[in-house]
């Protein structure tokens, strides 16, 4: 903190704690508005319980997010999209295989997305997503397709290295992304995608998943003698 800043808080301290308040309110206002669009829907959340879950009048929450629909993008901005660059750059710094690249880029999502509260956005894209046509195609700009971008870098980099088949990946990237909704569906929908008898282990069902994508199910052929 510069020296001036520190003597006008020490002279000023209400004035101090207003302005740390000030500047906290931004987070405080996506926290509570992320909680609120993963509970109840983007449909029912109304601005003014935003705005009260953070402690601020609805005045206050429209000064720096001028809509819900905005509110919902800077959400969306903070909690996925700028993700993608720490991702993209922790792609380009990976020294490992392409199958270790694949099994952690899975774990990784898990531990950092899939497990939060953040995941509740997809299924929220999922269930509204039709009803806001401008939010879905916001979502699909912002998280889909750089999302899908990144895999298909990953495929290609295991198809140039001789790692992987040939495959068509514009189709090959879902059967990795196709397992992690899943997972994300179950978390978010009281379970109901489950026969309720047995638990589902994230990461064991993650690390199945990931061996199924590059192994498949056959067993491999046997060695000619």
């Amino acid at each position: 903190m510069p020296p001036s800043r520190f003597i006008s808080d020490k002279l000023f301290p209400e004035r101090a704690k207003r302005e740390r308040r000030k500047e906290a309110r931004p987070g405080e206002l996506l926290e509570a508005a992320l909680d609120l669009f993963v509970d109840k829907g983007f449909a029912a959340t109304r601005s003014e319980e935003v705005a009260a879950r953070a402690g601020v009048s609805k005045g206050t929450l429209f000064l720096y997010f001028p809509s819900k629909e905005e509110l919902f993008k800077a959400v969306v901005m903070e909690n996925l999209a700028g993700r993608f660059t720490e991702w993209n750059a922790e792609f380009e710094a990976f020294e490992g295989s392409t199958e270790e690249m694949l099994r952690y880029c899975m774990n990784v999502w898990w531990e950092r997305v899939g497990s939060t509260k953040a995941s509740g956005l997809t299924k929220l894209m999922l269930s509204e997503g039709n009803n806001f046509p401008e939010l879905a195609e916001f979502y699909r700009e912002q998280v889909v397709r750089p999302g899908h971008s990144l895999l298909r870098r990953i495929i290609q980099r295991g198809i140039d290295s001789g790692e992987f088949a040939p495959v068509d990946i514009d189709h090959a990237i879902y059967a990795v992304i196709a397992p992690m909704n899943f997972l994300m569906l179950w978390k978010h929908s009281a379970m109901v995608c489950v026969d309720g008898q047995s638990a589902i282990d994230p990461d064991r069902y993650l690390a199945i998943q990931a061996e199924t994508v590059l192994h498949g199910l056959c067993k491999p052929p046997k060695a000619q003698p």
